[in-house]
């Protein structure tokens, strides 16, 4: 079963329009696709502006009357916690967390591997944890503040760091912020997704969150969804088996799709 519910088009910082994206997800035999714009702060240049976003809604809407009956539409938001709360009139929303608010500045979590390491060596003296417990401190508060119905990418500060150089499960402290933001998120039902953007970008060949983030969310009876974060509908599928293949690693049976206007869990 085709799902992808991560997608981003031209109203944000994606390559295609929706209906290209559409196009293409309905020729690969996509069940249902969902949309979901960025809705960042003000100060992000990747965010939908107002009018942009009014705009969005009213194309996705037209999407889904093109295909009904054959293929499932959804219009969501991607709500970044430092742009508040979602608004009631979408089908879902992703919570996440890209930037970190520092001594009055805003730090990007997933630029480039060198911003990071920048930050941590310039603002954190030198320690990656400290950075974070930061970023895994807003992480553990993103469901209440956003309200949404999907965690998004929660560990998204190790896009660059596969290999766990900065970042490694090893650290206890790092392992520490990691539980701390699932004894806050991790309760059982919640909807976390496993993310392969970082794999279609070449950053990554493995999704995250990592593997052992995946054992302690089966452990605590929390669902996963499959999502490609895409930004490019020749990438629209990309890491779908990885993704399966670590869920089904970590103990998982099933995944969370979005059909017929419900989440329910489907076999993987």
């Amino acid at each position: 079963m085709l799902t992808n519910y991560h997608t981003h088009s031209i109203w944000c910082d994606g390559l295609d329009t929706p209906a290209e994206m559409a196009g293409t997800a309905f020729e690969l035999g996509f069940e249902a696709l969902g949309f979901s714009g960025h809705r960042d702060p003000a100060f992000s240049a990747c965010g939908m502006t107002e009018e942009g976003e009014a705009a969005y809604r009213r194309e996705i809407e037209g999407l889904r009357e093109d295909y009904a009956g054959r293929m499932e539409i959804y219009c969501g938001i991607e709500q970044d916690i430092l742009a508040g709360p979602r608004d009631p009139f979408y089908d879902y929303a992703i919570g996440s967390v890209h930037w970190i608010p520092k001594d009055g500045k805003h730090l990007p979590v997933d630029w480039n591997v060198q911003a990071i390491r920048d930050n941590i060596d310039r603002i954190y003296g030198g320690d990656p944890c400290a950075y974070a417990r930061d970023y895994y401190d807003l992480v553990s508060r993103v469901k209440q503040e956003t309200r949404c119905d999907i965690i998004g990418h929660f560990d998204l500060l190790t896009k660059f760091d596969e290999e766990g150089r900065l970042f490694s499960a090893g650290d206890p402290r790092y392992r520490q912020c990691v539980m701390d933001a699932l004894d806050a998120l991790g309760t059982p039902g919640t909807v976390f997704e496993i993310n392969t953007g970082a794999i279609a970008r070449g950053y990554r060949r493995t999704p995250y969150p990592a593997a052992w983030i995946l054992r302690e969310l089966r452990r605590r009876g929390c669902g996963i969804m499959i999502n490609s974060d895409c930004h490019d509908r020749t990438k629209l599928t990309c890491g779908f088996d990885a993704a399966r293949s670590a869920a089904l690693e970590a103990g998982f049976k099933g995944r969370i799709v979005l059909t017929r206007g419900e989440f329910r869990e489907t076999a993987l």
